[in-house]
């Protein structure tokens, strides 16, 4: 039969990227984009900076110290050492598996710099870096009897929790304590500032230009292949909102200290992690193992090699996170890792949106998950409120970030996008 408009069946076909429409329909495009994505449960991180403003509103009402320069720049640091291990579990979690052995990793590097440094003088770099190596060859061990062997994950980081907790207190020792300089490289790690304000602004102005030079470059690149791109002024409008973020955190930096090296080394971390995870064949790896271990397989992945790996750079996080808890006393002691430490750093992970059924999330979850955790714990505190009440309150957000997980994840498969 003939067709009535053959003219119309050999026009080419464009296709049109939804989230892209915006351009060509305004603030009503935003809010049909917004509707889209709410209906097909793919609202990302809203919820959490929601939340998150939601407890900094309602504990500034309760307390009008809380957004005070001095008490935002305490909890900045306070969550490094927190978050450098929720980027490790992020790792872990992208493959739906998990890592319980963090927490006493984390104490086993504090142990072994300041057994090197300190005991057998050590110089305090190589000291550093043997105890992240050492971090990342636990992880690597923990991989092995998981994508080798074949044993469960949750088995094997649990046999080396109590196996690394062990280790820990042999090395300490009958005295269980060993004090760091305060003065020396790890003891400074949470206690040096930048007081120079133009670190701080500098560093704004840098991560503001870097974000709208990165937009710039994919919106061009896009273009030049053909495919959908974000228009210029929604990429402004993103760098706009950055910058006013930026800006303002420098601002309040340099109304007490200064900028905190901590926070600098913790973006840092994100950002690298973040560009692996996102721009790298390893990390499209990572996250595709993580959606379906024998559709990996079948792509050519090598699944045992990347699952080492991961658990490999849990466990180098781990130990990094570990310095950072160790400077904050200045010394190497029986309890570091121990407490709720490692519900912590699974719940900044998770809270952030990282999901626990791996294949969804990224590095920035734990700066997320970590500020809400973090910011719970000194608005609690700041109104006398003691620990097992904190307990009970970062429970249920852990709880409630898991049924919404659950709920996104009904949601994206009768919306057939999972």
């Amino acid at each position: 039969m003939p067709l009535a408009n053959p003219d119309a069946a050999e026009a080419p076909v464009t296709p049109v990227d939804p989230r892209l429409l915006v351009r060509e329909q305004g603030l009503a495009g935003y809010l049909s984009e917004f509707r889209r994505r709410l209906a097909a449960g793919e609202l990302g991180s809203l919820p959490v900076v929601v939340g998150l403003i939601v407890i900094c509103a309602a504990f500034q009402g309760l307390n009008s110290n809380f957004l005070s320069a001095e008490n935002l720049s305490n909890i900045a640091v306070a969550m490094v050492g927190t978050g450098m291990m929720a980027i490790g579990i992020i790792f872990v979690l992208l493959l739906g598996e998990i890592d319980l052995s963090v927490g006493a990793v984390s104490g086993v590097s504090g142990a072994i710099v300041a057994i090197l440094s300190v005991t057998h003088g050590v110089d305090e770099w190589l000291a550093v870096l043997a105890a992240v190596a050492g971090g990342a060859v636990i992880g690597a061990l923990h991989g092995f009897f998981f994508a080798v062997i074949g044993a469960p994950a949750f088995a094997v980081t649990l046999a080396g929790l109590l196996f690394w907790q062990g280790l820990m207190l042999q090395l300490l020792g009958s005295n269980g304590t060993i004090n760091l300089d305060s003065e020396g490289l790890v003891g400074k790690l949470n206690t040096h500032y930048f007081s120079d304000i133009a670190a701080a602004y500098g560093l704004a102005a840098l991560a503001v230009a870097a974000f709208l030079l990165s937009g710039l470059l994919d919106s061009r690149r896009r273009a030049a292949a053909g495919i959908p791109f974000r228009p210029f002024a929604d990429t402004l409008l993103r760098t706009a909102g950055l910058a006013v973020v930026a800006f303002a955190a420098a601002y309040v930096f340099n109304q007490y200290k200064g900028l905190p090296l901590a926070l600098v080394l913790f973006l840092a971390a994100l950002v690298i992690t973040d560009l692996v995870l996102r721009r790298t064949a390893y990390g499209r790896k990572v996250v595709a193992l993580g959606g379906s271990v024998e559709a990996a397989r079948r792509a050519g992945i090598d699944v045992t090699a990347v699952r080492i790996s991961v658990f490999a750079i849990a466990g180098g996080f781990a130990a990094v996170g570990g310095l950072f808890m160790a400077s904050k006393i200045a010394a190497a002691n029986q309890s570091a890792g121990s407490g709720e430490l490692l519900m912590n750093v699974i719940a900044a992970a998770v809270i952030g949106g990282t999901s626990l059924f791996g294949g969804r999330g990224r590095t920035w979850n734990a700066l997320l998950g970590v500020m809400v955790i973090v910011s719970i714990q000194y608005g609690l505190a700041l109104e006398g409120i003691k620990s097992p009440v904190q307990f009970m309150i970062t429970g249920g957000v852990l709880l409630a970030t898991v049924v919404i997980d659950s709920i996104t994840r009904r949601t994206q498969k009768t919306a057939g996008r999972a």
